[in-house]
Protein backbone atom coordinates (compact mmCIF):
# COMPACT_ATOMS: atom_id res chain seq x y z
CA UNK A 1 0.00 0.00 0.00
CA UNK A 2 1.28 3.40 -1.04
CA UNK A 3 0.31 6.99 -1.04
CA UNK A 4 0.09 10.11 -3.68
CA UNK A 5 -0.56 13.49 -2.53
CA UNK A 6 -3.29 15.41 -5.03
CA UNK A 7 -4.51 18.72 -4.43
CA UNK A 8 -4.06 17.87 -0.50
CA UNK A 9 -6.00 14.59 -1.08
CA UNK A 10 -4.07 11.23 -0.39
CA UNK A 11 -5.10 8.79 -2.73
CA UNK A 12 -4.38 5.33 -1.56
CA UNK A 13 -2.59 2.94 -3.98
CA UNK A 14 -2.97 -0.92 -3.85
CA UNK A 15 -1.43 -3.57 -6.13
CA UNK A 16 -3.43 -6.40 -6.99
CA UNK A 17 -2.16 -9.39 -9.22
CA UNK A 18 1.12 -6.61 -10.39
CA UNK A 19 -1.37 -4.15 -11.43
CA UNK A 20 -2.08 -0.62 -9.96
CA UNK A 21 -5.42 0.48 -8.29
CA UNK A 22 -5.99 3.99 -6.68
CA UNK A 23 -9.05 4.91 -4.22
CA UNK A 24 -11.73 6.42 -5.98
CA UNK A 25 -13.37 6.78 -2.67
CA UNK A 26 -10.56 8.93 -1.22
CA UNK A 27 -11.21 11.16 -4.64
CA UNK A 28 -14.41 12.52 -3.80
CA UNK A 29 -13.94 12.16 0.04
CA UNK A 30 -13.83 15.69 0.80
CA UNK A 31 -16.78 16.43 -1.20
CA UNK A 32 -20.07 16.61 -0.23
CA UNK A 33 -21.74 14.36 -1.72
CA UNK A 34 -19.30 11.85 -1.54
CA UNK A 35 -19.75 8.17 -2.80
CA UNK A 36 -23.17 9.64 -4.67
CA UNK A 37 -20.58 11.13 -7.51
CA UNK A 38 -19.21 7.61 -8.08
CA UNK A 39 -22.68 6.20 -7.97
CA UNK A 40 -23.90 9.10 -10.82
CA UNK A 41 -20.69 7.91 -13.10
CA UNK A 42 -21.58 4.34 -12.88
CA UNK A 43 -24.51 4.85 -13.85
CA UNK A 44 -23.30 6.42 -17.59
CA UNK A 45 -23.78 4.50 -20.62
CA UNK A 46 -20.32 6.46 -20.97
CA UNK A 47 -18.75 4.84 -17.88
CA UNK A 48 -19.94 1.29 -18.68
CA UNK A 49 -19.08 1.49 -22.35
CA UNK A 50 -15.34 2.06 -20.86
CA UNK A 51 -15.73 -0.32 -18.36
CA UNK A 52 -16.88 -2.71 -20.65
CA UNK A 53 -14.20 -2.22 -23.18
CA UNK A 54 -11.62 -2.51 -20.57
CA UNK A 55 -12.68 -5.94 -19.36
CA UNK A 56 -12.97 -7.08 -22.51
CA UNK A 57 -9.35 -6.23 -23.41
CA UNK A 58 -7.76 -7.32 -19.95
CA UNK A 59 -10.15 -9.84 -18.51
CA UNK A 60 -11.04 -13.08 -20.37
CA UNK A 61 -13.57 -14.18 -17.85
CA UNK A 62 -15.61 -11.36 -18.55
CA UNK A 63 -19.20 -11.64 -18.64
CA UNK A 64 -20.33 -9.98 -22.28
CA UNK A 65 -23.88 -11.48 -22.31
CA UNK A 66 -24.12 -9.77 -18.56
CA UNK A 67 -22.66 -6.67 -19.74
CA UNK A 68 -24.92 -6.39 -22.83
CA UNK A 69 -27.88 -6.43 -20.65
CA UNK A 70 -26.54 -4.03 -18.23
CA UNK A 71 -25.73 -1.89 -20.89
CA UNK A 72 -29.02 -1.94 -22.84
CA UNK A 73 -30.35 -0.68 -19.09
CA UNK A 74 -27.97 1.86 -17.48
CA UNK A 75 -29.25 5.12 -17.97
CA UNK A 76 -33.06 4.27 -17.80
CA UNK A 77 -35.35 5.52 -15.12
CA UNK A 78 -35.43 3.07 -12.19
CA UNK A 79 -32.37 1.18 -13.19
CA UNK A 80 -29.48 1.44 -10.61
CA UNK A 81 -26.08 0.13 -11.39
CA UNK A 82 -23.71 -0.51 -8.04
CA UNK A 83 -20.04 -1.59 -7.92
CA UNK A 84 -20.64 -4.75 -6.44
CA UNK A 85 -23.45 -5.39 -9.12
CA UNK A 86 -21.46 -4.48 -11.53
CA UNK A 87 -18.74 -6.82 -10.10
CA UNK A 88 -21.10 -9.42 -9.40
CA UNK A 89 -22.96 -9.90 -12.60
CA UNK A 90 -19.62 -9.44 -14.70
CA UNK A 91 -16.51 -10.68 -13.07
CA UNK A 92 -15.23 -7.37 -13.60
CA UNK A 93 -11.53 -6.82 -12.15
CA UNK A 94 -11.02 -3.28 -13.13
CA UNK A 95 -13.02 -1.77 -9.57
CA UNK A 96 -12.80 -3.79 -6.42
CA UNK A 97 -14.52 -3.08 -3.10
CA UNK A 98 -12.52 -3.31 -0.09
CA UNK A 99 -13.81 -3.50 3.51
CA UNK A 100 -12.33 -2.39 6.64
CA UNK A 101 -10.00 0.99 8.08
CA UNK A 102 -8.17 1.23 4.64
CA UNK A 103 -11.91 0.28 2.54
CA UNK A 104 -13.59 2.10 -0.26
CA UNK A 105 -13.68 1.52 -4.10
CA UNK A 106 -10.39 0.66 -5.98
CA UNK A 107 -9.86 1.46 -9.40
CA UNK A 108 -6.92 0.20 -12.07
CA UNK A 109 -5.34 2.91 -12.96
CA UNK A 110 -6.76 3.43 -16.18
CA UNK A 111 -10.17 3.21 -15.00
CA UNK A 112 -9.28 6.00 -11.89
CA UNK A 113 -8.02 8.28 -14.57
CA UNK A 114 -11.37 7.85 -16.24
CA UNK A 115 -13.15 8.58 -13.34
CA UNK A 116 -10.69 11.77 -12.54
CA UNK A 117 -11.97 13.08 -16.03
CA UNK A 118 -15.23 12.89 -14.68
CA UNK A 119 -14.31 14.55 -11.21
CA UNK A 120 -12.51 17.09 -12.67
CA UNK A 121 -10.17 17.64 -15.83
CA UNK A 122 -7.55 20.16 -13.60
CA UNK A 123 -7.81 16.75 -10.63
CA UNK A 124 -6.94 14.45 -13.49
CA UNK A 125 -3.91 16.43 -15.35
CA UNK A 126 -2.17 16.48 -11.20
CA UNK A 127 -3.28 12.57 -10.64
CA UNK A 128 -1.60 11.99 -13.79
CA UNK A 129 1.54 13.98 -13.12
CA UNK A 130 1.45 12.43 -9.31
CA UNK A 131 1.75 8.74 -10.56
CA UNK A 132 4.31 9.41 -12.95
CA UNK A 133 6.60 10.97 -10.12
CA UNK A 134 5.08 7.46 -7.92
CA UNK A 135 6.16 5.29 -10.69
CA UNK A 136 9.51 6.64 -11.34
CA UNK A 137 10.09 6.53 -7.78
CA UNK A 138 8.96 2.95 -6.93
CA UNK A 139 11.46 2.00 -10.58
CA UNK A 140 14.91 3.60 -9.03
CA UNK A 141 14.02 2.02 -5.54
CA UNK A 142 13.57 -1.89 -7.54
CA UNK A 143 16.63 -0.84 -9.65
CA UNK A 144 18.31 0.15 -6.01
CA UNK A 145 17.20 -3.17 -4.44
CA UNK A 146 18.43 -5.35 -6.82
CA UNK A 147 22.12 -4.40 -7.49
CA UNK A 148 22.46 -4.15 -3.54
CA UNK A 149 21.15 -7.60 -4.02
CA UNK A 150 23.66 -8.46 -6.31
CA UNK A 151 26.47 -6.18 -4.28
CA UNK A 152 25.53 -8.20 -0.69
CA UNK A 153 25.51 -11.93 -2.68
CA UNK A 154 29.12 -11.28 -4.44
CA UNK A 155 30.82 -9.12 -0.75
CA UNK A 156 31.98 -12.41 0.40
CA UNK A 157 33.57 -13.28 -3.03
CA UNK A 158 35.36 -10.42 -2.87
CA UNK A 159 36.67 -9.76 0.75
CA UNK A 160 37.83 -13.60 0.31
CA UNK A 161 39.81 -12.53 -2.51
CA UNK A 162 40.77 -9.42 -0.58
CA UNK A 163 42.43 -11.55 2.13
CA UNK A 164 43.93 -14.81 0.31
CA UNK A 165 45.26 -12.12 -2.54
CA UNK A 166 45.53 -8.66 -2.32
CA UNK A 167 46.50 -8.52 1.43
CA UNK A 168 49.53 -10.79 1.15
CA UNK A 169 50.46 -9.25 -2.18
CA UNK A 170 50.50 -5.84 -0.46
CA UNK A 171 52.07 -7.48 2.81
CA UNK A 172 50.34 -4.33 4.24
CA UNK A 173 50.61 -4.21 8.55
CA UNK A 174 47.67 -5.94 10.64
CA UNK A 175 46.22 -2.39 11.29
CA UNK A 176 46.32 -1.05 7.74
CA UNK A 177 44.65 -4.18 6.28
CA UNK A 178 41.13 -2.50 6.34
CA UNK A 179 42.17 -0.23 3.67
CA UNK A 180 41.86 -3.00 0.95
CA UNK A 181 39.32 -3.97 2.04
CA UNK A 182 37.56 -0.35 2.29
CA UNK A 183 39.15 0.41 -1.36
CA UNK A 184 37.67 -3.04 -2.93
CA UNK A 185 34.05 -2.19 -1.71
CA UNK A 186 34.29 1.28 -3.16
CA UNK A 187 35.48 -0.69 -6.79
CA UNK A 188 32.28 -2.78 -6.38
CA UNK A 189 29.95 0.06 -5.41
CA UNK A 190 31.72 2.17 -8.05
CA UNK A 191 30.84 -1.05 -10.77
CA UNK A 192 27.34 -1.42 -9.47
CA UNK A 193 26.00 2.04 -8.68
CA UNK A 194 27.97 4.42 -10.54
CA UNK A 195 29.46 5.98 -6.69
CA UNK A 196 31.83 5.34 -4.44
CA UNK A 197 29.78 4.71 -1.03
CA UNK A 198 30.61 8.39 0.14
CA UNK A 199 29.05 9.81 -2.70
CA UNK A 200 26.47 7.39 -3.00
CA UNK A 201 25.55 8.62 0.83
CA UNK A 202 25.46 12.35 -0.10
CA UNK A 203 23.56 12.33 -3.31
CA UNK A 204 20.97 9.69 -2.10
CA UNK A 205 20.45 10.59 1.45
CA UNK A 206 16.92 8.57 1.45
CA UNK A 207 18.68 5.32 0.37
CA UNK A 208 21.81 6.27 2.34
CA UNK A 209 20.41 5.57 5.11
Amino acid sequence: MSKIRVQDIDLTLINLDGKDYISLTEMVASNPEGSKIIERWMNTKNTVDFLGAWENFYNPNFNSPEFRGIRENVGSGGYFLSIKKWIDSTNAIGLTAKAGRYGGTFANVDIALEFASYVSPVFKLLLITEFKKFKETESETLRWDVRRYISKVNYKIQTDAVKSVLIPLRNLPKQNEGVVYAEEADLLYDAMFGYISSEWRKKKPRFGK
